[in-house]
């Protein structure tokens, strides 16, 4: 493991894995999740007597027909702590899932478990520099504004993360996440270790791409209610 962050101290490398074919979990933010297969209320019982913690995964493209064995993901995952569950009385599990870092998937474990297990390799986030970082938060500020004009409540949200301390990065990530993108392209700036490229890469998408229209049918509620949870 090369290096520690913040939250999890004496983590040892190894972490049960959860893929989906649509979730792209980040940093920063907080995922309700539903576990009811067996395998995973398996990893719900593992980790709730440790360290709390799972990652979520993404899955290739074609994993449709091999879901219930042991198809490929992508190899950058997102290690998120359970910090609120509620056990229901069939087994079945509600969980809210934090965001912690990044990691990368170095090699799955045979355990005997029915749930997989991964070595990862915790990815460091790579800061831009004082003066570039100010320079990356109006850019991105700039082109957020432009993509939400005609949505007021998520302008107004948006505003009061940008007059907060957080930076340019945990942003990006906050607002990769909430957004109405395909996980494919998700995936990329999760991937993206580096602050500056991963802004870059955000701005660009939503440069190519059309806000939803308000009242629109989407998937994830939209405006969005964004959480730095």
């Amino acid at each position: 493991m090369s290096g520690e962050v913040e939250g999890l101290s004496g983590f040892g490398g190894m972490v049960r894995l959860f893929p989906l074919p649509n979730l792209v979990l980040f940093p920063h933010v907080i995922q309700p999740l539903h576990v009811f297969e067996p395998r995973y209320r398996q990893l719900m019982e593992d980790a709730l007597g440790s360290d709390r913690l799972m990652a979520i995964a993404l899955l290739r493209p074609g994993w449709e027909d091999d879901y219930h064995k042991r198809p490929p993901i992508h190899p950058v995952v997102c290690i998120g702590r359970i910090f609120k569950e509620e056990r229901l009385g069939d087994g079945r599990f509600n969980l809210l899932l934090q965001g912690m870092c990044r990691a990368r998937v170095l090699e799955e474990i045979k355990t005997g478990k029915l749930y997989r297990t991964a070595r990862v390799d915790v990815l460091p986030e790579v800061p831009a520099t004082a003066k570039r970082e100010a320079e990356l938060r109006q850019l991105l500020g700039e082109q957020m504004g432009q993509w939400f004009a005609a949505h007021s409540v998520a302008l107004d949200q948006m505003n009061k993360l940008f007059e907060s301390n957080l930076s340019s990065g945990s942003l990006c990530d906050i607002f990769t996440f909430a957004l109405p993108l395909e996980p494919e392209v998700k995936q990329t700036l999760l991937e993206e270790a580096q602050v500056e490229q991963r802004v870059l890469r955000l701005v660009a998408q939503l440069a190519s791409t059309a806000a939803p229209q308000p009242g629109s049918a989407s998937n994830r509620k939209f405006p969005p209610d964004f959480s730095a949870n």
